[in-house]
């Protein structure tokens, strides 16, 4: 008899092996002694293994698409100090983590200076989106613009752009921040076109819409990039002082006040008057 229950296990675990369900597998023992102990019907048990593969391959499809999306993993939304933030920002913010306007093909803008936090605002949406399900894509543009150059000469363009096109979100990271050639400029022009009314591009840029033509070299090109971004988009704007530069006066004066206590106290005691 113990033997017949063996040949029953192995073939029952041989089956889910070959039907790719690794979760059934491991779990079927433990949800059995669950469901006898709770008193749970044949149903419900077969209801909770189904509900443990299913949640597993989303995890597993989640933790690829995140590895795939190349994002800064470190600037997710957790991390990310609201506080910080204009109000409207974080309204917009919290509505974009929704999702809805990738369904709608619509593109995010977020402008402001160096070290305002544009590219965690962007790394946290999108991480957000991917683990919704959605299929995104980070890259610094101008590396990104470098691998369509390269893939042109090469004669791969076509297909490049064709898996560009598979995602459905496209973070394109710092525009303007280095400067290109009229060449590369073009080519990143035919990838907006291509992706617009297709699919979504989430764009950070120091730079204001009346500096792009610094970038797109041409007057018109400019005119039709920027008609084609915002026709259908929402402007982040983050009109605030850099994190960086108030993270290093923080550290300045927090190596100051170490360096000679007692004048840090004095000071802290003339502040403290002065209110």
């Amino acid at each position: 008899m113990e033997k017949k229950g063996k040949d029953v296990k192995e073939m029952l675990e041989s089956y889910l092996r070959e039907l790719h369900l690794p979760a059934f597998r491991s779990a079927y023992e433990e949800l059995a002694r669950q469901a006898l102990q709770e008193g749970l019907s044949f149903a419900q048990y077969l209801l909770g293994l189904a509900q443990r593969e299913c949640q597993e391959r989303r995890d597993k499809r989640v933790q690829r698409l995140l590895h795939e999306s190349r994002l800064p993993l470190a600037k997710s939304w957790p991390a990310l100090d609201l506080r910080r933030l204009p109000p409207k920002v974080v309204q917009q913010a919290r509505v974009l983590l929704e999702g809805a306007f990738v369904d709608r093909h619509e593109n995010v803008l977020v402008f402001g200076p160096p070290g305002s936090g544009k590219t965690h605002l962007l790394s946290a949406i999108s991480q957000e989106l991917v683990r919704a399900g959605r299929k995104v894509l980070f890259r610094k543009c101008g590396l990104l613009v470098q691998e369509l150059l390269a893939a042109k000469r090469d004669l791969r363009l076509p297909g490049v752009l064709k898996r560009l096109a598979g995602y459905e979100a496209l973070v394109l990271d710092d525009l303007g921040y280095v400067q290109q050639s009229r060449e590369e400029m073009e080519l990143l022009f035919l990838l907006l076109a291509g992706r617009y009314e297709r699919g979504s591009v989430l764009l950070s840029s120091n730079l204001p819409f009346s500096g792009w033509e610094a970038i797109f070299k041409d007057p018109m090109t400019t005119a039709a990039a920027i008609d084609r971004l915002v026709h259908h988009s929402v402007i982040v704007e983050l009109n605030i002082p850099s994190y960086r530069a108030e993270a290093a006066k923080k550290a300045r004066h927090g190596r100051a006040a170490t360096a000679n206590p007692e004048a840090a106290g004095s000071a802290g005691g003339k502040d403290g008057a002065g209110g």
